[in-house]
């Protein structure tokens, strides 16, 4: 196994890949560098003396500037470094050529659920959804009754999406809440959605209804429990006729062109760019190729690394609303009174990630090289296969349910610390290190590790593509077996 790493040449910095004492002598493109310090896994240090304001490379990107003299062999961190980025920028569009030939596409299919809309579904649940946090009670109550009546047979879940608001929002709050209710109600992994709301909530259930467009009303039904005399036996009445026509449903064929899928990460550390993020972006760019769609979000992680996003859009009207998505989001958080670049977390520094900058460009290689299709609002659904980005916010549940509100049938998340946590489709979590993957089985579904070990990426994306692929035909993720699975929606305004 490699000890430490330079990633690019014109890196002045190196990355430790195992805990490194000091008085190790690592030899780098024939230069030999004596650490003079403890450099634990994951963390950077220096390659030749850095003088105070001296650029930090790293990705062959700038990643931040030494605050002080930082000596030949010495830590690379966050105490010793800071960032360079600025507020609201201007950017010019200098699209990146690209190769013309394409990429094979793959030959696979997986067994999908088709849905008399078209949309292909690969989770066959019942769900309920509340339109307002005052009937979560009841909404969850519906779905363990239904639960304990049928054992769930025939499904693949029976689950209650419940939440705190629909109701005293007002302005894009009240707006993020009902796409993303939306949104959910018209996802193709369920194969039958129960909404069930109060009466009296300004998420209004007629206007509700509209929104949702040509539905399908025998898998959708909607029930306004001021309206009838007992909510629980007519929902479980409504429930038992939308149990029995999903029972019905059955797995076939579907190309790989069909699935749509998420990229986040979360506890990232120093090996995620080097990594898990690297193989989601030969992921991408192989399940593009193939016809089919990967979305990236987590806008305040593009920060510092954006401009390699925005001059891979296919055009420059997609460049321009590159640019307004990533202003905008700054723009948030200067009108919030908020440092804009206050990240990486504890959990990121202390994983060996120092700056923003080194956080985004770890970050955005989830999204491989392939040409940038479309640029969704908070809240659109996807209506162009390819690459999309998304914009919402870095907050793991809030950006996974984004992801899976926009239409992706699952979401890859990749963490060098570990998490438990799943959103209300499939979420795969793909482990950065080794350690974590031996150390949490119950939470990690693949190992990405390997790859400074004994894997080549091409092999290990060949494995990942074949779990993906199970997964889409029905192989529980970790996140699914502990039935970890919720939702989270951005909230930026005031509550009545």
């Amino acid at each position: 196994m490699k000890q430490y790493i330079q990633i690019n040449p014109a890196d002045n910095v190196a990355v430790a890949l195992v805990d490194l004492p000091a008085g190790t002598v690592a030899e780098i493109a024939g230069e030999h560098v004596s650490l003079i310090e403890d450099i634990p896994a994951g963390h950077k240090f220096a390659l030749e003396t850095l003088a105070p304001g001296t650029e930090v490379i790293k990705y062959g990107s700038r990643i931040g500037a030494a605050s002080c003299l930082i000596p030949r062999g010495g830590w690379v961190n966050e105490t010793n470094i800071h960032t360079c980025l600025e507020g609201i920028q201007d950017y010019v569009y200098n699209p990146v050529s690209f190769d013309n030939r394409q990429r094979p596409a793959e030959q696979r299919t997986f067994m999908g659920y088709r849905r008399s809309d078209g949309s292909v579904g690969i989770r066959n649940e019942i769900w309920v959804i509340s339109t307002v946090g005052c009937v979560n009670g009841v909404a969850e109550k519906l779905a363990g009754l239904l639960r304990e009546e049928t054992g769930g047979e025939g499904v693949d879940a029976i689950r209650a999406f419940t939440h705190n608001y629909g109701c005293s929002q007002l302005g894009d709050d009240h707006e993020n809440t009902r796409k993303i209710l939306r949104n959910m109600v018209l996802h193709p992994n369920a194969g039958a959605v129960l909404v069930v709301g109060l009466g009296c909530e300004n998420n209004r259930p007629e206007a509700f209804r509209e929104m949702l467009g040509d539905y399908d009303h025998s898998r959708i039904r909607l029930m306004v429990c001021q309206d009838v005399d007992d909510e629980i036996a007519h929902g479980m009445g409504q429930l038992r006729e939308m149990y029995a026509i999903a029972k019905k449903g059955m797995r076939t064929p579907v190309p790989l062109s069909a699935l749509r899928v998420g990229l986040k990460c979360g506890g990232s550390d120093g090996l995620s760019g080097i990594t898990a993020n690297p193989l989601l972006g030969v992921f991408s760019d192989r399940l593009v190729a193939s016809g089919g769609t990967t979305v990236l979000t987590e806008v305040p992680e593009m920060f510092g690394a954006e401009t390699i996003l925005m001059n891979r859009c296919a055009t420059k009207e997609l460049f321009e609303k590159t640019v307004a998505m990533i202003n905008g989001f700054k723009d948030y958080f200067i009108r919030q009174g908020q440092p804009v670049y206050e990240n990486p977390s504890p959990g990121n520094k202390a994983g060996g990630i120092s700056t923003l900058e080194e956080k985004s460009l770890g970050c955005t290689q989830k999204a491989g090289s392939s040409v940038v299709r479309d640029v969704l609002a908070y809240g659109d659904r996807i209506t162009c296969p390819g690459l999309n980005l998304l914009s919402a916010p870095g907050n793991d549940l809030v950006a996974a349910t984004a992801l899976a509100a926009a239409g992706c049938q699952m979401v890859l998340f990749t963490t060098g610390r570990g998490t438990p946590f799943g959103t209300f489709v499939p979420t795969l979590k793909v482990s950065t290190n080794s350690s974590l993957y031996r150390r949490k089985p119950q939470w990690m579904d693949f190992n990405a590790g390997t790859l400074v070990e004994t894997d080549n990426i091409d092999c290990l994306c060949d494995r990942f593509m074949e779990l993906v692929c199970q997964v889409a035909s029905g192989k529980s993720t970790c996140n699914e077996l502990r039935a970890d699975a919720g939702f989270a929606i951005f909230k930026t305004g005031v509550t009545l």
